[in-house]
């Protein structure tokens, strides 16, 4: 069960459909007797049966866990399960800024408030706000060391962080394997609160919506004509990926987790079940400057998705020695919540990462790509002149929002050069210098033609007109997801028509507006 059906952010098998609350006596396989004397293997005694043992974790307490392997679970009455879950409903009010106090949070000036959630099935989200008029440069909290999770804390040793994360898993897979085991810790897991506040996030950001890599294929279907379907997918495989290597963690970090009475990763937890949680962690995951590899991604309580993000923001959570710290960039009044800086990062991978499209986005952008032909005969001499000019044969433009003519500009001399088909022209290409190539009128109205046709290829690869986009956006009813996907569709159409009226524009100034295209057997590749 998980937070894609409205339970929790780290889900885990049977008894975890109680939340937090420890999980019912139940015996322990032999697998993890294995496991804990030195002789685990893999494939050994695991045959998916539910065996009897008990063992003692640090502290000398002995306990009973659940151990399968595969997705075999152990079922508990529905008696046990009626009461765990009124349990769960009253552990779910934990007081995580009271905690922190208790675990040397210094006096700061920010609360936590709600906000209703849009699907009356979720608890409203929580949120930080600042508890007393605030002015730019106040210090609105400083969060020690202690109560902020990184790599260095979790895998205790910093070469061992750097040598996972240089290789094929991510300090964001590393940190979800550690949060999941800690869930399975319930409330013994000092992170207890910290693990509530995010279940009940569910990692929405503050337009109440989960990352695209949770969404259902129907929901997918809200992206048609955009690359955000395309980016989701690859980001999901990646994520895959990385579950296929999370034993690698294990049996690097034994120190680490042999701490923890279950059974390896991937036998521990379903690849969803995985997923989730790492998308959970993305969605709140910070990254410091200044720091070492093994602290660079930090989860810090009070910080997103507590916290907003937004792209024209000057405020960024900061390590200051052994603190993590936010100094305001504008003032706000008591009550009011607040937002830090994101970093550059376009819309797409804003509704990816956190859930939201930013409308004032001045980072945001189109990625259109050209490729010189190979087959071209001129296709070696071409390259060379295009890595004179720092492009490559296949060439990545990114249009920003706002400076679409200029990206239009930008890409027109790159198009030129692979439009040349006559060796003599070429010879003189290769003898001029810079970007600037000269070309027939009719190649000119060849290349802006091609430029054109792209434009309005892409901007007819939306199923909906702009009036129709507007008419979603204006409903209160409209799903959420459709609303979040529909922000992100407008402003690429929007982008894309700029681009077009820039081409049409320029193609209006030609001298020679009754010359017909030159025919080119070697034109370049647009995606």
């Amino acid at each position: 069960m998980g937070f894609c059906n409205g339970v929790n952010i780290f889900p885990y098998h049977s008894y975890a459909a109680t939340s937090f609350s420890s999980p019912p006596k139940v015996w322990l396989s032999r697998s993890y007797r294995s496991f804990v004397s030195g002789k685990y293997n893999v494939g050994s005694n695991c045959t998916g049966q539910v065996g009897r043992s008990g063992v003692r974790i640090p502290g000398g307490r002995e306990v009973f866990r659940v151990v399968y392997c595969r997705d075999t679970l152990a079922a508990e009455s529905q008696q046990t399960e009626r009461a765990s879950q009124v349990k769960c409903a009253a552990q779910d009010d934990v007081d995580l800024k009271s905690w922190m106090h208790k675990h040397g949070l210094p006096p700061c000036k920010v609360e936590l408030r709600e906000r209703a959630s849009k699907d009356g099935k979720h608890k409203p989200i929580h949120y930080v706000a600042a508890s007393e008029n605030l002015q730019p440069g106040d210090i609105a909290f400083t969060i020690p060391s202690s109560l902020v999770v990184t790599l260095e804390r979790v895998l205790g040793n910093e070469t061992i962080a750097e040598l996972l994360t240089t290789n094929k898993l991510s300090e964001l897979a590393c940190l979800a394997l550690y949060l999941m085991y800690e869930k399975k810790q319930g409330k013994e897991s000092f992170w207890y609160p910290f693990i509530c506040e995010l279940d009940r996030q569910r990692g929405r950001g503050q337009l109440a919506v989960e990352s695209p890599l949770l969404w259902s294929s129907e929901d997918l279907k809200y992206f048609t004509g955009s690359p955000m379907k395309e980016v989701v997918l690859e980001r999901s495989a990646g994520i895959k990926r990385e579950y296929e290597e999370l034993d690698t963690v294990w049996f690097m970090a034994g120190s680490l987790f042999k701490q923890y009475p279950y059974d390896i990763p991937t036998e521990a937890f379903p690849f969803e079940i995985f997923k989730q949680a790492f998308v959970a962690v993305q969605s709140c995951v910070v990254h410091l400057q200044n720091v070492s590899l093994a602290r660079r991604f930090a989860l810090v309580p009070l910080g997103p998705p507590l916290l907003a993000y937004k792209s024209n923001c000057k405020a960024m959570l900061k390590a200051v020695g052994d603190f993590v710290q936010l100094e305001v960039d504008r003032p706000y009044k008591a009550g009011e919540s607040i937002v830090v800086w994101c970093g550059p990062q376009p819309n797409e991978r804003l509704l990816l990462n956190y859930g939201f499209v930013d409308e004032d986005n001045p980072y945001d952008r189109l990625v259109v790509q050209v490729s010189l032909d190979t087959r071209d005969p001129l296709y070696q001499d071409k390259r060379i002149i295009a890595q004179r000019n720092g492009k490559l044969s296949i060439q990545t433009f990114n249009i920003y929002i706002g400076r679409e003519k200029e990206a239009v500009l930008d890409m027109l001399p790159y198009l030129r050069l692979a439009y040349v088909s006559d060796p003599s022209e070429m010879q003189s290409v290769i003898s001029s210098q810079g970007p600037v190539c000269p070309v027939s009128p009719c190649t000119e109205r060849a290349v802006l033609d091609q430029l054109s046709s792209y434009f309005r290829e892409r901007l007819a690869g939306y199923p909906s007109t702009a009036s129709e986009d507007e008419r979603v956006l204006a409903d209160p009813t409209t799903d959420p997801k459709r609303q979040v996907a529909t922000r992100l569709v407008r402003i690429e159409k929007t982008m894309l028509n700029t681009c077009l009226e820039a081409v049409n524009e320029i193609i209006d100034r030609l001298p020679y507006l009754a010359v017909a295209p030159c025919p080119s057997p070697y034109g370049p590749t647009l995606k």
